[in-house]
């Protein structure tokens, strides 16, 4: 089902006053910036996302609204590249060949650059550099890194198939075999978040400001232990020769060079989690 998107989310504005007049200046920054950047002419473009990793993209539980920093980025790449925006909702385990079969023209779920995936889709430059860490819950004392849960013979980890945090499990925390009953598989990353609350798994591997961003919102419920499991890329996925990816880049490097980012990093991982 299709869904337009309001300008970055009218709701929230009214809660945090500052970031309002913060967009504003995106805002004007937008209009100034749109003259040397590739014009789309008004050309619908469909996005696809799974709404089911925050802050990146989910689903307000107060309002029902689909929001994020993936959403509020894409709002503002509308604006500064002129294109119709259109955002569609699928599974993660049908993104990826859907974008490849040119169902959508963009997938965006905090979709990690690799080499296997490029072999299907054309990724963009990366929009954020993520590490990855252990998100336990809150009173968890058995172990505080992969090692030491790897030795608890009956210590499961939650994750979704065919995604970073579950070849990470498999191959850096496991013993290599997809198949290992320790792990325990989930539709979406905030049902794996909500079996580790449960007490149905007991680890769930995350990107570090994801993750932090579960802490900061629910403290006494989990934390995040050990060191980086090394760093990951994310990046939009487009169909194979996508003309796209030119004028996605463009995009991506004028908000990296006027601090839009940065303040979208601020935004939903300080500030909206500070503020639930």
């Amino acid at each position: 089902m299709a869904l337009k998107i309001k300008k970055l989310l009218p709701n929230w504005h009214v809660a945090w006053p500052s970031a309002l007049l913060a967009i504003c200046s995106l805002h004007f920054f937008s209009l100034a910036a749109a003259a040397d950047l590739p014009d789309l002419q008004g050309a619908k473009v469909v996005v696809v996302t799974e709404n089911a990793y925050p802050p990146l993209q989910f689903v307000d539980p107060r309002t029902g609204e689909a929001i994020g920093w993936e959403y509020d980025a894409m709002a503002i790449l509308a604006e500064r590249l002129n294109f119709e925006l259109d955002i569609q909702n699928t599974s993660w385990d049908a993104m990826i060949a859907a974008v490849s079969e040119g169902q959508y023209d963009i997938g965006m779920t905090g979709i990690t650059i690799r080499d296997d995936r490029r072999e299907k889709v054309d990724f963009s430059e990366p929009y954020m550099r993520s590490e990855m860490f252990m998100l336990v819950r809150a009173d968890e004392q058995r172990f505080s890194n992969g090692e030491e849960f790897a030795s608890i013979d009956d210590g499961l980890v939650g994750a979704q198939a065919g995604t970073t945090p579950f070849y990470t499990a498999v191959y850096e925390v496991l013993d290599g075999d997809e198949s290992n009953p320790r792990i325990k598989l989930f539709d979406t990353f905030g049902t794996s978040v909500q079996a580790l609350r449960a007490g149905d798994v007991d680890v769930v591997l995350t990107d570090g400001t994801a993750g932090a961003g579960y802490v900061e919102a629910n403290p006494d419920a989990f934390k995040l232990v050990g060191d980086a499991m090394g760093s990951e890329d994310f990046g939009f996925i487009f169909p194979k020769g996508s003309e796209l990816v030119t004028a996605f880049n463009a995009g991506i490097e004028s908000l990296r060079k006027d601090g839009t980012l940065e303040e979208l990093n601020t935004r939903w991982f300080l500030e909206y989690k500070l503020g639930q």
